[in-house]
């Protein structure tokens, strides 16, 4: 029988679809569902891409996985994610009966996994998921940060040319 992959294993995964949504210039998260050591479903960020807010690595991974194991209801799953999840997608993973969900680097302004709230592990809802932080916290933290400096460096160089093209 074959080793089971680790948690950095599918983290470094779940980095291969973050690095996908950064080259559609969007925000650059990735997650894997998991489930028997196996690969169901995967999903990056496309909120930009697709006009659609609630498009987030999580959402996309889920809905995926939902159809792959035809059934929304993902028990003994594990979600790999690069970002720690949103409010939204806590929502999401509780209301999905998701096992168990490992992030990457935390989110101190809309980390519901125990940064800003720990929405997950609520006792009042009917599902808590096991979370397990900071696996591959350096990668995923970076590959995050890396985007805004270019974001902000590109809207600063726009800012900077159109009041150098005014001034002409």
């Amino acid at each position: 029988m074959n080793e089971p992959f680790d948690d950095n294993y599918w983290m470094q995964q779940a980095l291969t679809y973050a690095k996908q949504a950064e080259q559609l210039d969007e925000i650059p998260v990735g997650a894997i569902l998991v489930k028997d050591n196996q690969l169901v479903a995967a999903g990056y960020n496309r909120s930009i891409t697709d006009n659609d807010p609630s498009a987030h690595a999580e959402m996309m991974a889920v809905r995926k996985g939902g159809k792959a194991l035809n059934n929304y209801r993902l028990i003994d799953c594990t979600l790999y994610v690069t970002l720690e999840p949103c409010s939204m997608c806590a929502g999401l993973l509780v209301h999905s009966r998701i096992k168990r969900l490992v992030f990457g680097a935390a989110d101190a302004k809309t980390g519901s996994a125990g940064s800003i709230m720990n929405l997950l592990q609520e006792p009042k809802l009917n599902h808590q998921v096991e979370v397990l932080g900071g696996v591959l916290e350096g990668q995923c933290a970076t590959i995050i940060s890396d985007f805004f400096k270019r974001r902000r460096a590109q809207i600063k160089a726009a800012k900077k040319a159109a009041r150098n093209s005014n001034e002409l």
